[in-house]
C-alpha cells in the first residue's frame, strides 16, 4: 500500500465576521505519547480485523510467490546449462507470475474496500458526535475546522488503514529476501546487510521530520479553511468594507504557509527515496563486482550470482513498502489523535453519538399542566455561566411561564435574555438552581423530550438545505401538505409559495428568500403541530410593518391556547404581552404588564422612551436606525451593561 498523508492539528482558527478577526479557540487535548496515539489508530482499524487479516494472508502468499521467482529462475538457468528440458521450470515460473499477479489484484481490491470503510466509519462517528454534542462544545470551534475534522482528517486514514498490513508484508518480504540471499552466498549477504543498515538508519532519522512537516502543513490548511469559511459567510460585509484584497492576502498567506511546509515534507520524502534507491543500487553494483570475482574463481555459480542479483533488485520493493507505510501510518496516527479529540467532546444527556439515534421518548400522559398548576416552565434560583471561571451570564433567576399567554423578555443587550432560551432548550446547563417543565425537573426529561415540547425560532432564522416543504417539515417529517399550507396561511406566505412554479417543492437557499420571508418560514415551521411553548428570538426584527402585524396576529392566536415566550429589542412587538420580564446585568429586575412597568420600573420607562412610545394611545413605530434601516432599540448609553 503506497501513499503519503498529512495531518491537521491546531488549537485555534481565525474566523472573520463583519470584517472583524476573531479566534475560535478549541479546547486542545494533551498530546499523547506515540504508543498511545498508535493505539488510537488501531481502535479505528479494529472493527475491520477479519478483512485486514485476509489481506495480510494474501500479501504473504504474494510475497512467497515473489521470493520463489529468483530461485526458479536459477533452476531455469541450471537446467539450461545442463541441457535438460525447460518445460517444467518455465511452467513453474509462469505459474508463479500469474498466481502472484492474481493474488496481488485480490489483495489490492480488498484493502481498497477496507480503506473506504474505515474512512466512512470515522466520518460517521464524527458526524454523529457533532449532532449529539452540547452546543457550548461546538460554539468554541470555527465551522471551517469542524468541517475539516469530518472530511480531511478521516481521509488521512485511507492510506493508514493498509499501513499495518503493508508494514508486516514489507518486513516479512525483507527478512525472507535476506534469508534466501544468505542461502545463496553469505559473503554477498554481508555486503547487502551493510547497505540495508545504512539506509534504515538514515530513513529512521528523516521520517519523523516528514511527519512534523506534514502536520504543520495541515495546521495551515485548517487555519485557511476557518478563515475562508468565515469570510465567505460575511462576504457582503467584506465587499461593503472594501476589504476584498486584505482578506484575500490574509487567507492566501495561510495557503502559502501550508505550501511551504508541504514543500519541506516533499523534500524530506525525496531525500528518503533517493537514499533508498541509491543505497540499493550501490549495493547491487558492489554485489555485482564481488560476485563476478567469486564466480570467476569458481566460488559460486553464475546462476547463483544472477539469482542473488535478482533478490538484490527485489530488496527495493520491501524497503519502498516499509517507507511508504511508515509515512502513511504517521499521518494516520496524527489524524486518529485529532479525531479522538472530537470524540472527547461532551454530549448531551441521553445522546448516543456512536450508535443509532436515541429513541424519542413517549409523550407524557395526562392533561398538560395538571402537575404544575397551569405553569408550563419555571426557573427556581437559576444561575449559569458559559465557561468555568467566567462571569455568570444569569444569576438567581426566579420566573414562571404560564401554560397560556404571551411572556415577553426585554432588556439591554447583554442582559441575559438569550441565555434564558439556552437554558430552556437545554443548550446550557444551570450551575445553580433548577428548571421545571410541567412540574418535573429538567434532569428527569431527556433533551429530546424537552425540545419536543418547545418550538424555537432563531433571530437569524437559518434555512436548512432542501425545498420549502423540507424546511417546513424539519421538525415533523410526516406532516401533510394540508398542514403546511395551513401554517403558510398563518404567516401570510401562502400566496407567495402558491405563485411559485414548484410550490412546496421549490428549492430553498439562503439567497433565494428575503430575511423577512426566512423568518416567516421559520415561524411556520415552529407553529406546525402546535407545540406546548413557542420561543421567539426577535421574530419580527426583519419584517415590514404589515407583515409584522400578521406575525403579531399569529402570536396572539397561539398565546390563546399555549405559551409564547418572546425575546424582543423592539418593544412595540410586546406591548400587548400578558407578562413582560425586564432583565438587566443577568438578573430579573421587574415583571408585570406594560402599564404596571411604566409606573414602577425606571429602566423599562427608559426603554419605552427611547422608542418614543407614548404611555397612552397607540404606540408609535419604532425609530429607524439610519445605518441599517431596521427597527432597533435605542438604549441610552448610561443604561448599557458595564461588563
Amino acid at each position: 500500500m503506497y501513499g503519503f498523508g498529512i495531518s491537521l492539528a491546531h488549537p485555534g482558527t481565525e474566523v472573520f465576521h463583519c470584517g472583524v478577526t476573531e479566534t475560535a479557540v478549541a479546547e486542545p487535548i494533551d498530546p499523547q505519547p506515540t504508543r498511545g496515539r498508535t493505539s488510537l489508530l488501531l481502535a479505528y482499524l479494529r472493527p475491520h480485523w477479519p478483512a485486514m487479516l485476509l489481506g495480510l494472508l494474501l500479501g504473504l502468499v504474494a510475497n512467497a510467490a515473489g521470493l520463489a521467482t529468483p530461485l526458479v529462475t536459477k533452476w531455469v538457468l541450471d537446467t539450461l546449462g545442463a541441457g535438460g528440458s525447460l518445460l517444467q521450470p518455465v511452467t513453474v515460473l509462469l505459474a508463479l507470475v500469474i498466481i502472484g499477479a492474481a493474488i496481488s489484484l485480490w489483495q489490492w481490491m480488498l484493502m481498497g474496500g477496507v480503506a473506504e470503510r474505515v474512512v466512512l466509519d470515522a466520518r460517521s462517528r464524527v458526524i454523529r458526535r457533532y449532532f449529539a454534542a452540547r452546543i457550548d462544545q461546538l460554539a468554541g470551534r470555527s465551522g471551517g475546522e469542524l468541517v475539516t475534522r469530518a472530511t480531511s482528517d478521516p481521509g488521512l486514514l485511507h492510506e493508514a488503514s493498509g499501513s499495518l498490513v503493508g508494514l508486516i508484508n514489507g518486513a516479512v518480504a525483507l527478512v525472507g529476501t535476506l534469508v534466501l540471499m544468505g542461502t545463496l552466498d553469505l559473503v554477498l549477504l554481508g555486503t547487502t546487510l551493510v547497505a540495508v543498515v545504512v539506509v534504515a538508519v538514515l530513513m529512521g532519522l528523516l521520517l519523523p521530520s516528514i511527519g512534523r512537516a506534514q502536520e504543520a502543513a495541515q495546521e495551515s490548511v485548517g487555519r485557511l479553511g476557518g478563515a475562508l469559511e468565515g469570510s465567505l459567510r460575511a462576504i457582503r460585509t467584506v465587499k461593503a468594507s472594501r476589504a476584498e484584497q486584505r482578506q484575500t492576502g490574509l487567507i492566501t498567506r495561510h495557503a502559502e504557509d501550508s505550501a511551504r511546509h508541504g514543500i519541506q515534507a516533499a523534500r524530506r520524502a525525496a531525500t528518503v527515496w533517493t537514499i533508498s534507491w541509491t543505497g540499493i543500487q550501490l549495493a547491487v553494483i558492489v554485489i555485482l563486482g564481488f560476485g563476478a570475482a567469486r564466480a570467476e574463481r569458481g566460488l559460486i555459480e553464475v546462476s547463483t550470482l544472477i539469482a542473488f542479483l535478482l533478490y538484490a533488485f527485489q530488496l527495493m520493493g520491501p524497503i519502498s513498502e516499509l517507507t511508504q507505510n511508515m509515512t502513511a501510518m504517521q499521518a494516520g496516527i496524527a489524524a486518529a489523535g485529532r479525531l479522538r479529540e472530537i470524540e472527547a467532546i461532551a454530549v448531551e444527556p441521553g445522546s448516543q453519538s456512536t450508535g443509532q439515534p436515541a429513541p424519542v421518548p413517549a409523550a407524557p400522559t395526562g392533561p398538560v399542566g395538571s402537575e404544575s398548576g397551569g405553569v408550563v416552565l419555571a426557573f427556581q434560583g437559576v444561575s449559569a455561566r458559559y465557561a468555568p471561571g467566567a462571569a455568570p451570564a444569569v444569576r438567581g433567576i426566579d420566573l414562571e411561564i404560564p401554560r397560556r399567554g404571551h411572556t415577553a423578555i426585554v432588556g439591554p443587550s447583554g442582559a441575559g435574555k438569550t441565555t434564558l432560551f439556552s437554558l430552556l432548550l437545554r443548550f446550557l446547563e444551570p450551575e445553580q438552581g433548577r428548571l421545571l417543565l410541567h412540574g418535573r425537573p429538567y434532569p428527569e426529561h431527556t433533551p429530546a423530550e424537552i425540545r419536543r415540547r418547545l418550538a424555537y425560532v432563531e433571530q437569524d432564522a437559518p434555512v436548512v438545505p432542501g425545498t420549502i416543504g423540507d424546511n417546513l417539515r424539519f421538525t415533523h417529517p410526516d406532516a401533510g401538505d394540508e398542514e403546511l399550507w395551513a401554517v403558510l396561511r398563518a404567516v401570510d406566505l401562502h400566496d407567495k409559495v402558491g405563485s411559485l412554479d414548484l410550490g412546496l417543492d421549490t428549492p430553498l437557499g439562503a439567497t433565494t428568500v428575503s430575511g423577512g420571508e426566512r423568518q416567516r418560514i421559520a415561524l411556520a415551521r415552529a407553529v406546525l403541530r402546535t407545540p406546548d411553548v413557542l420561543l421567539l428570538d426577535e421574530a419580527t426584527s426583519q419584517l415590514d410593518g404589515l407583515t409584522e402585524a400578521v406575525v403579531g396576529r399569529c402570536v396572539r392566536q397561539r398565546s390563546a391556547t399555549g405559551a409564547v415566550v418572546t425575546i424582543a429589542h423592539r418593544l412595540s412587538t410586546v406591548l400587548d404581552a400578558d407578562q413582560i420580564v425586564v432583565m438587566d446585568r443577568g438578573r430579573i429586575r421587574a415583571t408585570g404588564d406594560h402599564a404596571a412597568l411604566l409606573r414602577t420600573d425606571e429602566l423599562y420607562r427608559d426603554l419605552v422612551a427611547s422608542l418614543r412610545i407614548g404611555t397612552a394611545g397607540p404606540p408609535a413605530a419604532p425609530e429607524t436606525d439610519r445605518t441599517t434601516g431596521s427597527g432597533t432599540l435605542l438604549v441610552p448609553l448610561d443604561r448599557l451593561p458595564q461588563e
